[in-house]
């Protein structure tokens, strides 16, 4: 297994410290999770909206945006990190953000003058762990250097008679609660989730808090921070949503491609889904979508599996290959893509 470098903070007591030393955030706990674990949130520049007399939905009716939210406000990025709480490649990424935006130096002491620059621009809120209860139950700090086997335990954790749950056959009991021997990081401490929540009915605390935080913050796009086994960073369409949105996801990753380029770092092409195609699952980036009209997207993180075939990346090109990803979509809301 991989050492886990100093700047690979991840665990829930760095990011409670983390937390409660920052200075210059805005900080908010939005809500407590089904194992009462409180999900942190920090928030960096003005809120630039008003009240707004119209739900997303309803401006929509009316054909006219500007009733949600106006077109000249500041534009707002929402990241979310460890919805899967084995997941941890996105939450490394989010505390060297918060270290740079706190700091001006990323958590292995380097300076990045250009991402805070960009993040002064915009409105920029972070929610570290959506899923603390998942973190919870993962002991490592990160799969990175670890094996498939590893990541399907620590992830989707085990059937009563021992056997891995596995992906995708994790997903046909929900919650898994009752049917598990041990519950992996992708669930809350009642076996949901998050991804696939009944976004139409009572919806888990944590579900509920990051929707609320979609309808409260109204931003203009929404990052959702995942791991994807040995895939290169992977920006995923989002199923449900305009056809304006998976164009803006396809171009943000194709800024990304050519911003890793100089640094030899792969990002993944975004293509436009077929027109023809019969979508996935409506899952949490399309509910949040649908609450304020962000785009919404999957940003899949490499993780480094030694025994599986694909990019094997180090803990520094994952988390450099995350502020690469936060500074260009900061950079396309300023520019109104």
């Amino acid at each position: 297994m991989t050492e886990t470098p100093a700047f690979w903070q991840t665990t829930l007591e760095e990011i409670s410290h983390t937390f409660l030393e920052a200075q210059k955030a805005e900080k908010r706990i939005l809500a407590f999770s089904a194992g009462n674990r409180p999900l942190y949130c920090l928030s960096y520049g003005e809120k630039d909206i008003s009240p707004c007399n119209a739900n997303y939905s309803s401006a929509l009716g009316a054909h006219d945006k500007a009733c949600y939210k106006p077109k000249d406000a500041k534009p707002t990025l929402l990241l979310i990190g460890a919805e899967h709480g084995q997941e941890t490649e996105g939450v490394a990424g989010l505390m060297n953000l918060i270290s740079l935006m706190e700091t001006g130096r990323d958590l292995a002491g380097n300076p990045n003058e250009a991402l805070p620059e960009a993040a002064s621009k915009i409105r920029l809120v972070i929610l570290p762990v959506a899923n603390p209860d998942g973190r919870a139950r993962v002991e490592p700090k990160g799969i990175v250097g670890m094996t498939g086997y590893d990541l399907r335990y620590w992830g989707q954790g085990t059937w009563k008679d021992g056997s891995l749950c596995g992906w995708p056959d994790c997903k046909k009991i929900h919650p898994i609660k009752g049917h598990e021997g041990f519950l992996g990081g992708y669930y809350n401490d009642d076996g949901i989730n998050l991804m696939h929540d009944n976004f139409f009915h009572p919806m888990a605390k944590e579900t509920q808090a990051i929707l609320d935080l979609c309808a409260a913050e109204r931003p203009d796009m929404i990052l959702h921070l995942h791991g994807g086994s040995n895939s290169e960073g992977n920006l995923l369409q989002t199923a449900y949503v305009p056809p304006e949105i998976s164009a803006a996801i396809e171009a943000l990753a194709k800024r990304c491609i050519e911003a890793g380029k100089p640094e030899g770092l792969v990002f993944a092409e975004a293509p436009l889904p077929p027109a023809e195609e019969t979508p996935p699952s409506f899952n949490l980036p399309s509910a949040a979508h649908h609450v304020c009209g962000a785009i919404s997207a999957v940003y899949e993180s490499n993780e480094c599996l030694i025994d599986e075939p694909g990019p094997h990346l180090s803990h520094a090109q994952i988390t450099r290959m995350h502020l690469i990803l936060f500074e260009q979509a900061m950079k396309m809301l300023c520019e109104g893509r």
